[in-house]
C-alpha cells in the first residue's frame, strides 16, 4: 500500500466516521505473533495486543485454522438453536473457574458487565436490593449502565443523568466499602487489576476481606476480568491469584483473540436467576466465535501460557525497573503477569509517539501511566527489544526538555 493510500484511508476515516479517536496515524495491514505491520512495511513491536484482545499474538495458527474450518460450514444460528461449540465452550469456561457455574454470551466487555449488573438486580431484587457498589478509578464500559458503575467521572460527561443504583468505594480501602454498602446493597463489582484507572492492582489483604465481608453482609462480589482476564496476570482470572472465589465475573477481549466476544459466568448459586425471556443476545455464542474461543483456551493450556505470562511478566518487570533507576521522572513500575504499568511524572499520551517511532506499539492508562499488555507468547528477546525502545524513547524524551534525568 502506497503513502497516498494512507492519506487516502485517512481522509476517508475523517469524512465518514465518527470523531471519538482522532484520526489514527498508523494504517496497520498485517500482523504476526508480537509484531505488527504498516502500510509502508515498517515493522512494530505490539505491546498493546489491541488493548489486551490478541493474548496469543495476531492471527495464530490455532486460530486462524479454527476461524476459517468454522467459516466454511456453519457462522450463525441464534440462540434459538444450538451450535456444535458453544455448550463446550461453556462447560470449559465453568470447570476452570468455579466448577459448576453458568456463562452467558455476548460480544463485548461491556455487554458483558452489563450482564452482570442485571444479574444482580434480578438476583436482590427478590429481597429489595438493588444498589452496587463500585470502586473508585474504575472503568467498566461505555453503556449507560456500565457507565454509572464506572468511577472515573470524565467518561461520563455529558451523557448524565448517571442511570441509579450505584455508589463507589476507594479502592483497596475495606472500610470504605463496609460504609457504602447499605441496606439495599446486592452486589459490590470491582477489577483485580484496574486497567484504564492506572494498572493497580489490589492488595491481597484487601481483596480476601473484601470476600468476607461480602459473605457476611449476604452481597454478591462480582469481578470485572475484560482487561486483566484470559491468562494476562498469570492466571486464567486475575482473581484467580488472589486465592478467592466470587459469585460471578465477566471476560470479553482475549476470549477470542480478536473475533468480538465478551461473557459473564456465575456460580451454581445464581445459576436459576436469569430465567428465559429475562435477558438475550442475538450473536452471543455463535459457531464463528465459540470455535476462535475454544482455540484460546486450548492453546493458553497446551502450551502453558500462564506460565509463561508469569514469568515473562516477572522478566520485564525487572528490566523495567531497573531501567526505571536511571530516570526521575519515572515514579513507580507496577502491575501482575503481563499487565505492566509504568507511572512517570509526566502525560504518558507525550511518550507514545515517539515510542511508535522507534517502532513500539503501547498504551496509557490513567493519565500518567505507560500501559505495556505484550501477548502471552512474548519472549525474552521481545522484551528485551521493548526495554531497549523504551530507554531510547525516555533518553529522546530528556533531551528535549533540557537533559531532564
Amino acid at each position: 500500500m502506497k503513502q497516498d493510500t494512507t492519506k487516502q484511508l485517512q481522509k476517508l476515516y475523517e469524512q465518514n466516521v465518527m470523531n471519538t479517536y482522532g484520526t489514527p496515524s498508523i494504517v496497520f495491514v498485517r500482523g504476526g505473533g508480537v509484531n505488527l505491520y504498516d502500510a509502508n512495511r515498517r515493522k512494530y513491536l505490539d505491546f498493546s495486543s489491541g488493548i489486551s484482545v490478541c493474548g496469543l499474538g495476531h492471527c495464530h495458527p490455532a486460530v486462524t485454522e479454527a476461524i476459517c474450518r468454522q467459516a466454511q460450514t456453519l457462522v450463525h444460528v441464534s440462540n434459538l438453536f444450538l451450535n456444535e461449540n458453544m455448550p463446550r465452550l461453556a462447560e470449559l469456561i465453568v470447570k476452570k473457574t468455579f466448577g459448576k457455574g453458568r456463562v452467558f454470551f455476548c460480544n463485548s466487555g461491556a455487554e458483558a458487565n452489563e450482564g452482570l449488573i442485571k444479574l444482580a438486580r434480578k438476583w436482590g431484587n427478590a429481597t429489595g436490593r438493588n444498589e452496587i457498589v463500585a470502586m473508585e478509578n474504575s472503568f467498566h464500559g461505555r453503556t449507560l449502565a456500565t457507565l454509572a458503575a464506572t468511577g472515573r467521572s470524565k467518561y461520563r460527561e455529558g451523557f448524565n443523568p448517571d442511570m441509579p443504583g450505584f455508589k463507589f468505594a476507594k479502592f483497596n480501602d475495606l472500610k470504605s466499602v463496609k460504609k457504602a454498602i447499605g441496606p439495599k446493597t446486592c452486589a459490590v463489582i470491582l477489577e483485580a487489576v484496574q486497567g484504564e484507572g492506572g494498572i493497580l492492582p489490589a492488595d491481597e489483604d484487601f481483596v480476601k476481606g473484601l470476600e468476607k465481608l461480602c459473605r457476611e453482609k449476604d452481597v454478591l462480589l462480582m469481578f470485572d476480568e475484560v482487561q486483566c482476564g484470559m491468562g494476562r496476570t498469570g492466571t486464567l482470572c486475575a482473581w484467580q491469584g488472589y486465592g478467592v472465589k466470587p459469585d460471578a465475573f465477566s471476560f470479553a477481549k482475549a476470549i477470542a483473540n480478536g473475533i468480538p466476544m465478551g461473557a459473564f459466568v456465575c456460580n451454581e448459586r445464581l445459576a436459576g436467576v436469569l430465567t428465559p425471556g429475562t435477558h438475550g443476545n442475538t450473536f452471543g455464542g455463535n459457531a464463528l466465535a465459540t470455535a476462535a474461543s475454544l482455540a484460546v483456551f486450548e492453546t493458553i493450556y497446551q502450551d502453558k501460557l500462564l506460565d509463561n505470562a508469569r514469568e515473562m511478566g516477572a522478566y520485564l518487570r525487572g528490566k523495567l525497573e531497573k531501567l526505571a533507576e536511571k530516570y526521575d521522572f519515572v515514579k513507580e513500575v507496577r502491575g501482575r503477569g503481563l499487565m505492566l504499568g509504568v507511572v512517570l511524572d509526566f502525560p504518558a499520551k507525550d511518550i507514545l509517539p515517539i515510542l511508535r517511532e522507534k517502532g513500539l506499539v503501547a498504551l496509557s492508562a490513567g493519565e500518567v501511566v505507560l500501559r505495556l499488555l505484550p501477548p502471552l507468547i512474548v519472549k525474552r528477546e521481545d522484551c528485551d527489544k521493548a526495554v531497549r525502545i523504551i530507554g531510547a524513547a525516555f533518553k529522546e524524551y530528556s533531551a528535549s526538555k533540557g537533559d531532564r534525568k
